[in-house]
């Protein structure tokens, strides 16, 4: 029998499997404007993916503010704060239960985000979602944010599987780098800010509309 060609997939969280685009923007908006730092959501949506604290970094440097260390620290904390507050806005994306059900047994499964522990602990609660991961990894257990390819390769090592055996589903063009840097297979989700064009650029081995679309479990199991 022909060996299947992963052992293990990778899911990436805000844009992926979550609906999560509001909720974030949001929260980043109202920490911003307490500080008096203005800007339009697209900068906000165009890094998801980077982790809050790099969000901040680069958000604060385009309104021309200053930043250390310890006034990030508190940023993300608050940015944390608001999230949690909007959680119950969190919606899963069509297809999504489906696919993790349809992994669920077959392959060994992890999430990787590079969204803050607290919440994805909160969200995967709320979600009754728990027990459809092995390992999940967030930007807490990371130095380096996406597009290094740190979080997947320590979700390959946490699983026990080689990383070219392992499958990492994102929406984003820094998730699809990291992908590609870890030297593992790629499916880009075009539920995300990024234009279905622009992921493709990033050449993963599939791009899909949503999670609905039934080539999506076939290559994951294939």
């Amino acid at each position: 029998m022909k060996k299947a060609r992963f052992d293990a997939v990778i899911f990436d969280w805000d844009g992926t499997l979550a609906d999560t685009r509001s909720v974030i923007v949001s929260s980043f908006q109202k920490v911003l404007k307490e500080l008096g730092c203005s800007v339009s959501n697209e900068p906000i949506e165009r890094r998801i993916g980077i982790g809050a604290r790099n969000t901040f970094k680069e958000i604060l440097s385009l309104c021309g503010m200053p930043s250390n260390e310890e006034l990030v620290k508190d940023l993300v904390d608050r940015k944390i704060e608001a999230e949690l507050a909007l959680s119950d806005s969190v919606r899963l994306f069509d297809g999504a239960e489906e696919v993790l059900t349809g992994v669920q047994g077959s392959k060994k499964s992890a999430l990787a985000t590079m969204n803050d522990r607290r919440i994805i602990d909160r969200m995967l609660t709320e979600k009754n979602l728990n027990g459809f991961f092995n390992v999940v990894v967030t930007a807490d257990d990371v130095k380096r944010a996406k597009p290094d390819p740190e979080i997947f390769l320590a979700c390959a090592a946490k699983l026990g599987c080689e990383p070219r055996r392992c499958v990492v589903l994102e929406d984003s063009l820094f998730g699809l780098k990291a992908a590609k840097a870890a030297e593992m297979g790629c499916v880009a989700v075009a539920t995300g800010v990024y234009t279905r064009k622009e992921l493709e650029a990033e050449k993963p081995d599939l791009t899909v509309a949503s999670l609905t679309e039934k080539t999506v479990l076939r290559f994951l199991l294939s």
